[in-house]
């Protein structure tokens, strides 16, 4: 599931992109800001609905090589482990997976299946492919680890799939990272005993409801946040700030003043990191220094008013 950073994140690239563009149409972008989060899990799916793309081709492979008019021995009595694999077989199996993939129309692998041979091979000539068909051991947790292997191996560094992800969706550059976190974490989760289901894409209504009030916020207190940081920077300009560092400190603002459960210093860390990997490499700096002063008035003005979690 998607976590509060992560939606951070996507908040963010929506305020910039609405900056850029010069929009006002509120509306319009937070339409598309939650669109762009929904797709995250049609990225997930169709990565873990790789798996058993992957097992299939091998499948299918298996097959034709039996009917050879010159068969060999192994042609004749193929390695069967990995069609055979556990984790896999769960997943082609799930009533959740196949009721997403039809409800939402994902045929990707079927209408670029170029991208499923690619794996395949790169599999093929891998020594982790090697290694686990020659493994005599038969059991759930051998199979779960070769499948978490292949994935952080063979599919997430994949360089040519990061490109159709890109080609398809401009939004997964980012997204790509997290999700390919999330996939590793559902597939170490898998139990022997249980059915293959799909979470959900948010922990709860609270996170859902984040995203929406977050960005809506921010968008519309703009004005009024740039002048709490202008009274804290008098020695800088406002347009020698860098646009992400701005946009970054009136999300902190936002989630000060309207956010009573999040503690005020767990909002700075969070804007903390994600500057160092968006912004510049002095960001963090400035924006700890800046959100610090407005969090201390802020509070000694009761502006700022933590309840519940929000007081740790």
């Amino acid at each position: 599931m998607i976590n509060r950073r992560h939606i951070r994140v996507k908040v963010m690239q929506s305020v910039y992109a609405m900056l850029q563009s010069h929009n006002d149409d509120i509306i319009r972008e937070e339409k598309f800001l939650k669109h762009s989060v929904l797709k995250m899990f049609d990225l997930y799916v169709l990565n873990i609905q790789l798996l058993v793309e992957v097992q299939k081709l091998a499948t299918k492979k298996m097959a034709l090589s039996k009917k050879k008019i010159l068969a060999t021995a192994a042609d004749l009595k193929p390695n069967t482990k990995f069609i055979d694999n556990k984790v896999i077989n769960t997943i082609a199996e799930s009533v959740s997976v196949e009721g997403y993939i039809e409800l939402n129309n994902l045929n990707n692998w079927e209408e670029n299946d170029e991208y499923v041979k690619i794996i395949f091979e790169e599999l093929q000539q891998s020594d982790l492919y090697k290694k686990y068909l020659s493994t005599e051991e038969d059991s759930f947790k051998l199979d779960k680890a070769f499948v978490v292997d292949f994935f952080k191996e063979i599919i997430a560094p994949n360089e040519k799939l990061a490109e159709y992800y890109e080609d398809k969706m401009i939004s997964w550059v980012d997204d790509i990272p997290f999700v390919n976190t999330w996939i590793v974490k559902t597939l170490s989760k898998q139990k022997a005993t249980g059915l293959f289901v799909l979470g959900s894409l948010y922990k709860d209504k609270d996170d859902e409801d984040f995203v929406s009030k977050l960005f809506r916020k921010t968008v519309l207190k703009q004005a009024e946040y740039e002048q709490y940081v202008e009274d804290k920077t008098p020695n800088w300009e406002s347009d020698r700030i860098a646009e992400i560092d701005m946009i970054l400190i009136k999300m902190s603002i936002t989630e000060f003043m309207n956010f009573p459960s999040i503690p005020t210093r767990v909002t700075i860390n969070e804007y903390i990191e994600i500057s160092k990997d968006y912004s510049t490499s002095k960001s963090s700096y400035f924006i700890n220094g800046v959100l610090d002063k407005i969090s201390k008035e802020f509070i000694a003005n009761e502006k700022i008013v933590k309840i519940g979690r929000g007081l740790i």
